[in-house]
């Protein structure tokens, strides 16, 4: 295979020349650098290069090509490329302008570009190369070329293999998936012999056949053992404010071990462009903030224990004791309790019978290149389901977003709001509902009914994305943890006076009604749904747990 492409395109030629030199010098041993001096020669260049099948994974454009803005070729990109990178090239004389910034925030919300990066200064400009390395690496995510890729290799799409897929994407590990009988399997499996199915090829080469949750927990050697081992902190649960309560405790000198019986990131993982979040001025997905939050807080000396579920939690001897249901026990001065919450299953049992199979919870991060030129739907109305439906129009033929409430408006940021009504391929049905479907092994068709006619249509259907409500994870918590009739926990002021009658003191602002146990994140009741505020609780939650312990000593 040809190597991929980055593609500039500016028309006037100093300004060119600059950031050819860039591109040539650090990428033209891995990329072909192709450098077009007009709009016109540029979409036609992309067009010849569509045709003949290469990989273009970048496109790096002018404000200004011959008057007109430079988003006008980027806008032209998508359909040829849908995983390519397209990049305004901003005057560093034009950041921080008002006007700017708000033709940029039109143009992204429009879908017409992805991201912009500053010239390039006199060589060495390390900022440029910086912004430039972040955009390939979402490129190689999303064309499956990112380093250290998990190849998994199935009979079905179903069953084990999707179950294997869920976890690697729950990881935010980069995997790619094939049939077994496909030429792509055949190629990574040369030699290998008769194998066990479903297996992992890891980057390594080594080969894993048919891995429980607890096989791959074991190979990275993040088991609970029975012995009981004692820790100052342990956190439950690994998405936003675990990890951040994780990097906080262990870098504050707390001996800290974080479990969660799923994986990296929570929900955040689905998410594929986090733009408001603080520090991340051109966006950051789910996936690569849990990566990151999870080196750190390993960085500090916090400990993690992935696939692990908690089956119990008591008080014993002034300490905190959990049991994993695989027998391990783990003993802690404080627990905060960061379970989250999970989708809300829609309960209809003929989809449900097709998960993994057409349809997903969450997952539309890594699915997406699967759905190419598809008829693709996604249920909900909060931002998740948003980025999502942004996220799959780069690939889909048609997304449709479907809404019970009467607008977007009610559950999504203003931002998301545009953003969707600006993008091409998105189409937005307030007032349904998906109450059917079904498909031959796999999904062909849904069913959908306007809650205001109660008048059902079946639409064709190949994938369908659920991304609705909010359910505590916190059915394995004993009944002296105090709940919310939804299950979400009570902390703090919200404790009734019959918990507030365990203590011998006021209980600090996230603790629950357990002493020593605490809440934060989106498993606590009043918490905000948004990824900002969890990782604030989390890090709340280390300076409330140090007075806990300041005052036990």
């Amino acid at each position: 295979m040809s190597a991929p492409l980055l593609v500039a395109v500016d028309d006037d030629p100093t300004l060119l020349q600059r950031v050819e030199r860039e591109l040539r010098n650090r990428y033209a041993s891995d990329y072909r650098i192709c450098c077009l001096r007009s709009a016109g020669e540029a979409l036609a260049t992309l067009e010849e290069l569509a045709l003949a099948g290469e990989q273009v994974a970048l496109v790096l454009a002018a404000e200004e090509l011959a008057g007109k803005p430079g988003t006008e070729v980027l806008a032209e990109v998508r359909p040829l490329f849908p995983q390519a990178q397209r990049v305004l090239l901003l005057g560093w004389e034009h950041v921080g302008i008002a006007e700017v910034g708000d033709a940029m925030f039109e143009e992204i919300a429009r879908g017409r570009m992805d991201q912009y990066v500053v010239r390039p200064a006199p060589p060495p400009d390390e900022s440029f190369h910086l912004a430039l390395s972040s955009f390939l690496l979402t490129w190689a995510e999303a064309a499956r070329r990112a380093p250290h890729t998990i190849d998994v290799i199935g009979e079905t799409w179903s069953g084990r293999a999707y179950e294997l897929r869920d976890v690697l994407g729950r990881c935010a590990m980069p995997h790619r998936f094939c049939l077994a009988d496909s030429a792509e399997a055949r190629a990574v499996l040369d030699g290998a012999g008769e194998r066990r199915l479903p297996l992992l090829v890891m980057p390594s080469g080594r080969i894993v056949e048919d891995p429980s949750d607890l096989d791959i927990a074991r190979s990275a050697g993040t088991v609970i053992e029975p012995a009981g081992e004692r820790y100052d902190l342990v956190i439950v649960g690994c998405g936003p404010a675990g990890l951040s309560a994780g990097v906080y405790g262990a870098s504050e000198g707390l001996r800290t071990l974080v479990v969660d019986s799923g994986s990296l990131g929570g929900q955040a993982t689905a998410s594929s462009a986090i733009r408001n979040y603080l520090g991340f001025p051109r966006g950051v997905t789910g996936g690569d903030l849990a990566r990151r939050a999870y080196e750190q807080a390993w960085i500090f000396g916090a400990r993690f224990a992935f696939m692990q579920q908690i089956a119990s939690l008591r008080r014993e001897d002034g300490h905190v004791v959990l049991t994993s249901e695989t027998g391990g026990v783990v003993c802690a001065s404080a627990v905060v309790l960061a379970t989250g919450a999970s989708y809300r299953r829609l309960g209809v049992s003929e989809l449900e019978a097709l998960h993994g199979a057409g349809v997903f919870y969450g997952a539309a991060a890594s699915e997406a290149p699967l759905v190419a030129g598809e008829e693709v739907f996604i249920v909900g109305g909060a931002n998740s389901a948003g980025q999502a439906a942004v996220h799959l129009a780069r690939y889909a033929k048609r997304v449709t977003l479907v809404v019970r409430a009467a607008a977007l408006e009610a559950g999504m940021s203003h931002y998301l709001v545009r953003q969707v009504e600006e993008t091409p391929g998105i189409e937005v049905r307030t007032g349904t509902e998906v109450v059917g479907g079904g498909g031959d092994g796999r999904l062909d068709h849904l069913v959908l009914r306007d809650r205001g006619t109660g008048e059902l249509e079946r639409v064709d259907a190949y994938a369908l994305f659920l991304m609705i409500g909010a359910q505590p994870r916190t059915g394995w918590l004993p009944p002296e943890i105090e709940r919310d009739p939804a299950g979400f926990v009570l902390t703090g002021a919200d404790l009734s006076d019959d918990a507030l009658g365990g203590f011998e003191r006021p209980p600090v602002g996230l603790e629950t009604s357990v002493p020593a146990v605490l809440a934060a994140g989106d498993v606590r009741h009043g918490s905000v749904k948004r990824v900002a505020s969890a990782v604030g609780e989390g890090s709340i939650a280390i300076q409330q747990v140090h007075r806990l312990l300041t005052a036990r000593v």
